[in-house]
């Protein structure tokens, strides 16, 4: 079992930048791949990132890719993602998530569990 809680959240401007953390619980959190999904009002729920049990290898969704960057420190049980040049668009719940171990890291991979969420909201 893992246990995900998001924080970092709030409100910024357009161009701005915020920095999203989701702490772990469980010993084995090294296993896991790891990723970040949103869910903006009246839309469905996307992928936005993955990074894989080592850190070594990420996966972006397009509509982030060279804005937003995904970290993980395994010692602290700590995935991370740091979201510069936001847009008014970026605005949704953000939810930190695990991966079934084997499943990768990108949008087809097994997202087993899912933290809370946690509120963006970028204002033009």
């Amino acid at each position: 079992q893992v246990q995900l809680v998001e924080s970092g959240g709030g409100l910024v401007q357009a161009g701005g930048s915020l920095r999203l953390s989701c702490a772990a619980s469980g010993r084995t959190f090294s296993s896991y791949s790891m990723g970040w999904f949103r869910q903006a009002p009246g839309k469905e729920r996307e992928f936005v990132v993955g990074i894989s049990w080592s850190g070594g290898s990420t996966y972006y969704a397009d509509s982030v890719k060279g804005r937003f960057t995904i970290s993980r420190d395994n010692a602290k049980n700590t995935v991370y993602l740091q979201m510069n040049s936001l847009k008014p668009e970026d605005t949704a719940v953000y939810y930190c998530v695990a991966a079934r171990p084997g499943t990768g890291w990108g949008p087809g991979a097994m997202y087993d569990y899912w933290g809370q969420g946690t509120q963006v909201t970028v204002s033009s």
